[in-house]
């Protein structure tokens, strides 16, 4: 009588070929989580825009709209996306540049903010209407994407 079954060495390449697989996949989901935070600093920081425009059309300057507390001003959005991915964010002109800080400068004509991304780049968003990713972080007092 022959016994039916599994040898030990089938089950030990059917659980390997398991492992193999389940890594791949918990990779790829890695990258779509990251994917997605950066998707998240964008939005954020696209809707401080349309936030500083009506701060803008209120008060006929940008001159505190970087602040993280008051009526259609930017610093919640630019902080909800340094919270996407990790970093922190310090309100006003002040904001040492860094790959782990949000900035957002503001003056009486312009503004502009900045968050870092899990690419290991930036996304920034200014009052000339420019919405890119930058390599670098914003300086000091600049109200430009660089």
């Amino acid at each position: 009588m022959k016994n039916k079954g599994f040898t030990l060495i089938e089950l030990l390449v059917v659980i390997a070929i398991i492992g193999i697989l389940s890594s791949v996949v918990l990779a790829s989901l890695n990258t779509a989580r990251n994917k997605g935070e950066d998707a998240a600093v964008k939005s954020n920081l696209a809707g401080a825009r349309a936030e500083a425009e009506i701060y803008y059309d209120t008060a006929s300057t940008y001159e505190g709209v970087c602040a993280a507390s008051g009526s259609n001003v930017i610093g919640d959005s630019v902080n909800a996306a340094a919270v996407a991915t990790g970093a922190t964010f310090t309100a006003g002109d002040a904001t040492v540049p860094s790959a782990t800080v949000a900035a957002c400068h503001d003056t009486l004509a312009g503004w502009a903010a900045q968050a870092p991304t899990n690419t290991g780049t930036s996304f920034c968003v200014d009052s000339s209407g420019a919405a890119k990713a930058a390599t670098s972080f914003l300086a000091a007092n600049a109200v430009a994407c660089p």
